[in-house]
């Protein structure tokens, strides 16, 4: 019954039941009426056949529940009430043809062999007395039957109940029949109310039919339906490195190509129904994608299933680096730059031996101690929630070679320049220099140094050496006298420059030749 159609079987009961009442309305003889208990059997043999169908459906929906309890658990307890509520109506009409019989035919009555079957007063008595009045509680009985099983089932797959469960005033009743009670039992002998009543029985059965069917369907409405099955392969990342675990998820994933789900990608629809995503990766970081799949279900309804995963960004790097020149002075900051393909920043450590190894921004800045000592650089990543060792790179620890003494000047354009001697120095700058400085500035290393003294040594016309001492890293009074009393072509040397720098070193640094021009 689950199509919600009348087979034509029950089509012929239902006009014989309609010819029926006319013809015991037209007081036809007890022979007609003998005639239409085959009708009542008839309709018992039905209920039987119905009742059989649906213990069929009650034994597959047990079946449903024991494979997959947590899809069918809901639908079964519902199917279960809908046999509870079946069940007690069909007693109560039971109950009914028993009290119109025995109070047709007395205690020794029998259902099935009815004595006085054109007997209309123990129909009214049961059914239409103020004393008993079970007609009216039969009507809300069905009624209630009515709601319960469309409560269950929904209004849309419900309209095959009010087929078998309408308790309105029939069509061509009498005129005075004012209530669906009246026109179904008021005068009717005891052989035409129990084949009602069987009737009803019938009606009954058919709607728990009908009910049941509709909840096995529920099973499985919010199954997606599929036509294609692939696995795959989900990894955790896609970029691990050596000693770290590998992790994924090996997955089904089913589709209906016939109907492609739309793919919503942080706020906006994607163009194909592959799935196959694509973006330009325009910022380093941790990115997330984020949005949801609209899968429509075969009731016609749409559920949005959501997704969310994340991937890493990093600036394209490559690693050329000297064996030969894993140096590293000691005394001075040594700028170190550390990076491990497919690991952020943020889950990489490292430390470092004979020295310390400081974070700062996105670099690093060693500092050895000791002199002819190894340092060595450890670098460990986390992945996966394991902090693994990736490199450990050695470095020879040197001092800071001697840097280079320098007079500071500002040529005519303003540009400061070095003179380091060896050439004709012009006397205006000279004139106009302070002092002495020291640094190493070979393009490798920048570093300062503070010169604490220096000589200078001039001579005189008879060649004898005149040397003068400086005021610390500056020219002293009488060494500038003294160049301001040279000629062009003169030379003189500036020697014994003391200088220190980051390490705290002293160093007695190279002598200058100044060639006045």
């Amino acid at each position: 019954m689950a199509s919600g159609q009348m087979t034509p079987r029950q089509k012929m009961i239902n006009l014989m039941y309609i010819v029926f009442l006319a013809m015991v309305a037209m007081n036809v003889s007890s022979d007609v009426l003998n005639g239409f208990k085959h009708v009542e059997d008839s309709l018992s043999m039905t209920n039987k056949s119905t009742m059989e169908r649906n213990q069929k459906l009650y034994s597959e929906f047990e079946s449903l529940k024991e494979s997959n309890p947590e899809k069918a658990s809901e639908w079964y307890n519902k199917a279960q009430q809908v046999r509870l509520h079946a069940d007690s109506l069909y007693s109560f009409i039971d109950t009914l043809k028993y009290k119109i019989v025995r109070t047709a035919d007395g205690k020794k009555a029998d259902v099935n062999n009815i004595k006085r079957r054109d007997n209309n007063e123990a129909t009214n008595f049961i059914m239409m007395s103020p004393a008993m009045g079970q007609g009216k509680s039969l009507r809300n009985a069905i009624d209630n039957y009515r709601v319960t099983l469309s409560d269950m089932i929904g209004e849309r797959e419900a309209t095959a109940l009010n087929g078998y469960l309408n308790t309105d005033i029939p069509e061509n009743s009498p005129s005075n029949a004012h209530t669906w009670e009246s026109a179904m039992f008021e005068n009717i002998p005891v052989s035409a109310a129990i084949t009602i009543l069987t009737k009803l029985q019938s009606d009954v059965r058919n709607a728990e039919a009908e009910a049941v069917s509709s909840l096995m369907v529920r099973v499985d409405a919010g199954d997606l339906r599929v036509n294609s099955i692939n696995a795959f392969v989900i990894p955790s990342s896609r970029s691990i490195i050596r000693g770290s675990k590998y992790s994924a998820q090996i997955v089904l994933a089913a589709i209906d190509s016939t109907q492609r789900p739309d793919i919503f990608i942080n706020g906006e629809r994607l163009k194909n129904h592959d799935g196959y995503f694509e973006t330009l990766a325009t910022s380093t970081g941790i990115q997330t994608l984020e949005g949801y799949i609209e899968v429509p279900r075969p009731d016609g309804t749409k559920e949005n299933l959501a997704f969310n995963t994340s991937y890493i960004v990093q600036e394209p790097t490559a690693t050329v680096s000297n064996t030969m020149m894993n140096v590293m002075y000691a005394g001075i900051d040594n700028p170190v730059s550390i990076s491990v393909p497919g690991i952020p920043t943020a889950n990489m450590n490292a430390s470092m031996s004979n020295g310390t190894l400081t974070r700062t921004g996105s670099g690093w800045v060693a500092k050895p101690n000791e002199v002819g000592k190894e340092s060595v650089i450890t670098v460990t990543a986390s992945s996966e929630g394991r902090s693994v060792v990736v490199a450990n790179t050695p470095f020879r620890v040197r001092a800071l070679p001697d840097p280079m003494p320098f007079i500071a000047y500002t040529d005519e354009k303003g540009v400061e320049k070095k003179y380091k001697g060896g050439a004709p120095f012009p006397k205006a700058f000279l004139v106009k220099a302070d002092g002495i400085s020291a640094a190493i500035d070979d393009d490798l290393l920048n570093v300062g140094f503070r010169v604490l003294a220096f000589e200078m040594v001039f001579f005189d016309s008879m060649g004898n050496a005149i040397p003068e001492l400086s005021d610390g890293s500056s020219f002293s009074s009488r060494q500038k006298e003294s160049i301001r009393r040279l000629t062009r072509g003169k030379r003189f040397y500036i020697s014994k420059v003391r200088a220190v720098g980051p390490d705290g070193v002293e160093r007695t640094l190279s002598t200058i030749e100044v060639i006045v021009n």
